[in-house]
């Protein structure tokens, strides 16, 4: 299964066993995962984001480790640390949890800014350094943080070095009422509906290969164009005090060619663009104090920006159009 379309839909199928609902959830976790990002799932207790994340792990075949975040958990605590062994007297090397192809950090903010930290190089540079000794983390590898919005008092706030890391912010919100039907219905029926319940469909192999795949996706030079112009009304705006950095603009880049790709395209269209904006922005963005006096959300700050930023057209959309066409005959 080396087609990134195939990929997704069965991904999608196999959560949705489990899973009611968070389609965009799922969809920006498969997108993280073939381009090498990370991302914060927000949202109140009990909306099932660590379950996402298990799930989706579980259905490609995945290591999966959580790490609980608390203000007592130290750096070591995340990465790892030599341990003495009596019976060798040698010092080995004890793994933290953060040695696995899919992390969960739950409630990332409730963890000092020195543990934090102590992911940085993870996310970045996929190592961890250890007491001076350097480590590779497994690969694939995807950092999935949880915050709570509502309970506040007692956290640290991410700075925006670290947010700028995750490639994508997204919010999990409260189901609506069929959705929340739909799930007393599937666990009245099943009580010990799980996680467990689902079954590997991709295999690591499979998804490299659909990696590989969505490397090769083409981004026309007007869409090229309209990733810069975005990311450049970020930094001009007047509501906002920091704008968008360059790892935004790569996130757009690779973001939406695996966005293309799950959909069954070899190019990308502005509308790959749009939809990812948000996720990709709303965490980057440092806002005037204005602006948040005045409690305008990052999410509108990104709406308004959209709608300030015009989409390629004229001879662009003809582009994009001929490419479609061209891919449809072939």
């Amino acid at each position: 299964m080396t087609d990134p379309a195939e990929l997704y839909e069965a991904v999608a199928d196999e959560t949705g066993r489990v899973l009611v609902g968070n389609d965009e959830a799922v969809e920006l976790l498969t997108i993280a995962l073939l381009t090498g990002g990370h991302v914060i799932l927000e949202g109140v207790p009990g909306v099932a984001k660590t379950t996402i994340a298990r799930l989706f792990a579980r259905t490609i075949d995945l290591e999966y480790n959580r790490i609980q975040m608390m203000p007592d958990v130290l750096p070591a605590d995340v990465t790892g640390t030599h341990v003495y062994r009596e019976t060798t007297g040698e010092f080995e090397l004890q793994r933290g949890p953060v040695f696995a192809n899919v992390v969960m950090v739950d409630e990332i903010n409730r963890a000092t800014p020195k543990t934090q930290s102590a992911l940085l190089e993870a996310m970045q540079e996929q190592q961890v350094t250890i007491e001076g000794d350097t480590h590779n983390l497994p690969t694939p590898f995807l950092v999935v943080a949880t915050q709570n919005p509502i309970e506040m008092e007692g956290t640290f706030e991410l700075p925006k070095a670290q947010r700028d890391r995750f490639q994508f912010k997204l919010t999990v919100d409260i189901p609506d009422r069929e959705e929340e039907r739909a799930i007393l219905d599937r666990f009245d029926r099943d009580h010990d509906l799980s996680p467990d319940d689902v079954e590997p469909v991709v295999s690591v192999r499979e998804l490299q290969s659909a990696a590989d795949t969505v490397r090769d996706v083409h981004v026309a030079e007007s869409v090229r164009e309209y990733v810069l112009d975005v990311v450049a009304a970020t930094r001009e705006s007047s509501q906002v005090a920091y704008g968008a950095s360059p790892r935004a603009t790569l996130a757009f880049l690779h973001a939406s060619k695996a966005r293309a790709a799950i959909h069954g395209r070899d190019y990308v269209i502005p509308d790959d663009v749009k939809a990812l904006a948000e996720p990709v922005l709303v965490h980057r963005l440092v806002l005037e104090t204005d602006t948040e006096l005045a409690d305008v959300s990052p999410a509108g700050v990104v709406g308004d920006v959209m709608d300030d930023v015009e989409p390629p057209g004229g001879e662009a959309a003809v582009e994009l159009a001929d490419r479609a066409s061209t891919d449809a005959t072939d």
